[in-house]
């Protein structure tokens, strides 16, 4: 059984940091693109970052460029998030998902196509 468990949500104030992690179980690390997404309210969930499964290629979405880093351990099976100088804007529930697709093919792929999916932990930054 397949598990992805994220961690590390909570409440900060604009400009302040939080790390995320996704501790990923029953399967095949190495062979999987990870990535983070993340969903307001009343809006679409949105790619934030990307990691492919040999860990050399990384995407970040413009809003986050520069401000956060995705990361992996291969040894310990997670992946990381680490998100700093937040903004309002950054507030929602954060996802983990793994996916085998080739890594150009992951970053376009519709969110409903995408195998694995975590269960979400929320991120509220105070302005």
């Amino acid at each position: 059984q397949v598990q992805l468990v994220e961690s590390g949500g909570g409440l900060v104030q604009a400009g302040g940091s939080l790390t995320l992690s996704c501790a990923t179980s029953g399967l095949t690390f190495t062979w999987y693109q990870m990535g983070w997404f993340r969903q307001a309210p009343g809006k679409e969930r949105e790619s934030v970052a990307a990691i492919s499964a040999s860990g050399y290629d990384t995407y970040y979405g413009d809003a986050v460029q520069g401000r956060f880093t995705i990361s992996r351990d291969d040894v310990g099976n997670t992946v990381t998030l680490q998100m700093n100088n937040l903004k309002a804007e950054d507030s929602a529930t954060y996802y983990c998902a793994g996916d085998r697709r080739p890594f150009s093919d992951f970053l376009h792929t519709p969110t409903s196509w995408i195998t694995y999916w975590g269960q979400g932990t929320q991120v509220t930054v105070s302005s």
